[in-house]
């Protein structure tokens, strides 16, 4: 893996940190590449319990390479066709399909500024955790663009349709106590306390049933776009499932026994 993006698994948490530093974690091709790799490959490893996506220093991630964008527009030739480019971009946006749809709780922990492809991303995920004076915005209408990486999808269901197109068509700037309030964000924390905070929710969420928990994911993201006997008919066959894992086995002896469950994702 590039050093762009480092890769931990410490206690069923695997992080996956964005490493640019110095461009406020930019995406580059290798972290692309990095994602694109790691993702399916920890949702289809049983010892990792939760994915972490955060970024290095005080940044989680500013987006796209806004000076790579602008050598293209001021002339400087692509060898790829239109169609070619299109299919290119839309291979890396499965990096946000995985972060949402993967059997497995997936957390952004958001350090500082977290724009455009970079907070497509941590809406990707199931839940996000972020200092209080982060700054969190789309950026697209500022570079002339139009948003990619799912922004258009999770902003419709997390704050609205009103509230979406107003963060992208005016690129405002919401503070991370902002985001929690409208509902962006699950919790805003002081910056000197988040890595703690963070720490301790991946801690909590890497304890649950994991099977369990997969398969709310799975009726969660049905319920958005589906209908309710969709639902319904997810929710019956998951529900049988789950009867059948040794957590459920376990969690109900531990209930009848009066005494905490203890759940090993099987």
């Amino acid at each position: 893996m590039s050093q762009d993006l480092l890769e931990t698994i410490e206690g069923g948490v695997a992080t996956l940190t964005m490493n640019r530093p110095e461009a406020r974690n930019a995406l580059s091709t290798a972290m692309f590449d990095g994602l694109y790799e790691a993702l399916p490959r920890l949702a289809n490893d049983p010892a990792v319990r939760l994915v972490v996506l955060t970024g290095a220093g005080a940044a989680f991630c500013s987006g796209g390479d806004v000076k790579g964008f602008a050598r293209r527009a001021s002339g400087e030739a692509s060898t790829m066709t239109f169609d070619h480019r299109v299919t290119d971009v839309r291979t890396r946006m499965e990096v946000s399909r995985w972060l949402h749809e993967m059997p497995k709780p997936t957390l952004a922990v958001i350090p500082g500024p977290a724009a455009g492809a970079g907070l497509s991303l941590a809406l990707a995920c199931d839940m996000r955790i972020a200092s209080e004076d982060a700054k969190l915005t789309t950026a697209f209408s500022k570079i002339g663009l139009s948003g990619d990486f799912g922004g258009s999808y999770f902003l419709n269901h997390l704050v609205g349709a009103a509230k979406a197109r107003e963060m992208y068509f005016t690129g405002q700037v919401l503070s991370g106590a902002e985001a929690q309030r409208i509902g962006l964000v699950n919790r805003a924390v002081p910056a000197a306390q988040l890595a703690e905070a963070a720490r301790a929710w991946a801690a909590e969420l890497a304890a649950l049933p994991t099977i369990a928990v997969g398969y709310m994911k799975r009726n969660l993201n049905i319920g958005l776009r589906g209908s309710l006997s969709d639902v319904l008919d997810a929710e019956a066959i998951h529900m049988i499932r789950t009867f059948e894992t040794a957590d459920h086995k376990s969690a109900a002896a531990a209930f009848v026994e009066k005494r905490a469950p203890s759940f090993e994702g099987r």
